[in-house]
């Protein structure tokens, strides 16, 4: 199986500078081809960009044609990481207490 069969139409992008938006990244991406979805990640907490989100373009060949375009590239003033995204089931678990997290014990 190639890459694009496994993955898909959906890219990891990190590197994204903290004050650009989702219309950024969606305009950007639209130079590589049709972009079905844009995401930032923000933190819970703050609401504050992560720095890395999820791009998703309307067809494999596009998908790969944003990575050629954008990865290793400055989008305004970072460089952008750009690859398909991973499915959930291949990330590692994460370690959750079922509290949600932070410091303390959740008011117990």
């Amino acid at each position: 199986m190639d890459q694009q069969s496994v993955q898909g139409n959906k890219l990891y992008v990190g590197g994204i500078p903290y004050r650009s938006t989702e219309d950024d990244l969606k305009k950007a991406f639209s130079e590589a081809g049709s972009v079905a979805s844009a995401s930032i990640i923000s933190d819970r907490m703050t609401g504050r960009s992560r720095g890395f989100g999820f791009v998703e373009m309307s067809s494999p060949e596009e998908a790969q044609a944003a990575i050629d375009r954008w990865d290793g590239k400055e989008f305004d003033g970072r460089v952008l990481s750009v690859s398909f995204a991973r499915p959930q089931g291949d990330r590692p678990p994460r370690r959750d207490n079922g509290f949600g997290g932070g410091y303390g014990r959740g008011g117990y």
